[in-house]
Formats: C-alpha cells, structure tokens, sequence
C-alpha cells in the first residue's frame, strides 16, 4: 500500500473511532435523560440534534472513505451513491446550522433580562425544536443537486466540473451549474460562521465582564458566581473555535478548487478530512464540558470497576455476619 493511502486510512479510521463511539454515546445518554426525566433542557436539545447529525456525518463519509483506502473498490451503485451523497450534505449542513443555533442560544441566555432580551429568551427557548425543523427543511430545499448530478463513479469520460467523491462522481455538466452549486453553499457556510463569531464574540465579551464583577469576592464565593449558563458559554466558545480552524479551512480549500477545472485527489482527500474532523472531534468537548453527560459517563465507570459478582459477593458477606450476630 502506497504512503498517500496508508496515511488517508490511519486518518479516516481514527475518525470513524472517535466520531461513531461519541456522537452514539451522546445521542443515546440524552435519550436516557428524556426517558428517565420526561424532559430535556433547550441546551442539551441542540447537543442532541448535534450529536445525531455529526453521527451521520461520519457514518456516510468517513467510513466510505476509510474502505476505500483498504483497498474495496466499486462498493456503491447510483442509488446508494445518491443516498450517501444526500445523507452526507445534509448532514454536514445541518451541523453547522445547529452549531450556529448553539452559539445564538447560549448568547441569548447569558444575555441580560431585559427588553427584548427577555423576548428572545421567552420565545426561542420555547421554540427551539421549531426552529430546529425550520432549519431542517431550508436545507431540504437547497439539496437536490445532490440527487440529480451524483451517480456511480464509471469508466466513461465525466466533464471538467465533476467532483470525484469516492465510490461516486458529482458531474455539474457546465461551468454555470459548478460554480452556483458551489457559491450557495459557500455562501450559507459562511453567513453561518458569522453568526457564531458574532454570537461567540459577546459571549466572552460577558464572560469577561462577568470575570472582572467577581474578582474581589472570595474564592468560594467566586465559584457559586460561575453559575451552569456561564460553563456552558465557555463549552460553546471551544465549539465555536473548533469549527471555525477545520471548517474554515475546509471551506477556504472550496473556494480554491473553485477556480480549477479538475481538483486533484490530495486536496479532495484533505478536505474530507477537514470537513469530518469536527463531527468526530466535537463529541470530545461536550462530553468533557457537559454535566450530564458526565454525570452518566462516572457512574458508568464506577460500575465498571466495581463488578457484579464482587458486590453479590460482599453482599453475601455482610448477611452472614449479621446472622452470626
């Protein structure tokens, strides 16, 4: 096996084994919590869409692409090819949709309570599934090129403007088509990133002057004026940063392939790897800055170190010894 593969299957396994584990941990630990508490909190809401978008993400491009690079050739028909190409889009739009309702969520609760922050407060935490369908089927719209150019990846001649996804070609057939297709959703990627940075620039703005406000108080104090919503906006601000290196990059490597007539495979290679990076990377920070998921991922460690037959065991003990008694 040639380096350049070697090297491409090391990447998209890795992310297949941190990305599948972690978005399903989230997803069903959340369903739990629903279950078990017949409700979720607005915030844990949006980590939960999230979490099963960036699932689907890995799910329909990086395991593709880890079998590819072992060697497994011709894998998917037109059908199936339309299916992943579709699922994949969708999904990778849907992330970063709901990173930025994340960013504007957490924004509008640390915000002060007044006027129309209130307003905000009252309506889009009511509504916030609402907004999540809304989101959902604005990029239903936008999507059916997926369907329509994508097919098996064959041995006859494709135009310049295709894009080489694999198992599956995206032929736009002409320049006009390339470039719009590529434009509008460069577009949506980028009016999304602003919205984080906006959102994400006043919350470390209140952060900081919520820092400064507990300065001179003690230390125990201090901690009980970090409240959960203040956690949670320094969980949102990694998020934030996190998307904006991998899929800044991803979509600066975009724009250049835009001004060529036939990408080459490295680049496509490593904008895949950009583009699934954060899908499979952000379970990471919101397991380790969320309290719920933390509280279920210790209690499920501590009864993995203490075995069942150990606790039958001591059980079994202590009842003899209050029998001798």
């Amino acid at each position: 096996m040639e380096i350049h593969f070697l090297f491409k299957a090391i990447c998209f396994i890795f992310l297949v084994v941190i990305g599948i584990p972690g978005n399903a941990y989230i997803l069903f630990t959340f369903s739990y919590i629903r279950i078990m508490e017949k409700k979720l909190m607005p915030t844990n809401i949006i980590l939960m869409v999230l979490a099963s978008v960036n699932f689907l993400v890995v799910l329909s491009r990086a395991i593709p692409q880890s079998l590819n690079a072992t060697g497994l050739e011709d894998l998917l028909d037109d059908t199936m090819c339309k299916l992943v190409i579709f699922t994949y889009r969708m999904s990778r739009a849907m992330s970063i949709c709901i990173t930025s309702l994340l960013s504007c969520h957490q924004c509008i609760l640390i915000a002060p309570t007044t006027g129309k922050w209130a307003y905000l407060k009252q309506k889009v935490t009511k509504n916030v599934l609402v907004i999540i369908i809304a989101i959902m089927c604005i990029n239903l719209m936008l999507y059916p090129t997926s369907v329509m150019y994508s097919h098996a990846r064959k041995n006859s001649t494709t135009s310049s403007y295709t894009l080489h996804l694999v198992y599956c070609d995206t032929d736009f057939l002409t320049y006009i088509n390339y470039i719009v297709n590529g434009a509008l959703f460069a577009a949506r990627d980028f009016f999304c990133v602003g919205l984080m940075t906006l959102a994400s620039t006043y919350i470390v703005y209140v952060l900081i002057r919520h820092e400064k406000s507990i300065k001179g108080i003690r230390s125990s104090d201090r901690d009980q004026g970090k409240s959960v919503e203040y956690k949670a906006s320094r969980a949102v601000i990694l998020l934030v940063v996190m998307y904006a290196l991998l899929f800044g990059l991803d979509n600066c490597m975009w724009i250049y392939t835009l001004t060529l007539s036939n990408a080459s495979p490295g680049m496509n290679d490593a904008r895949i790897v950009l583009s699934c990076s954060y899908s499979a990377l952000s379970p990471i920070v919101m397991i380790s800055t969320n309290p719920k998921l933390q509280q279920i991922a210790n209690i499920l460690h501590r009864r993995r170190l203490i075995p069942w037959n150990h606790q039958e065991n001591s059980g079994s003990r202590i009842h003899v010894i209050c029998i001798s008694k």
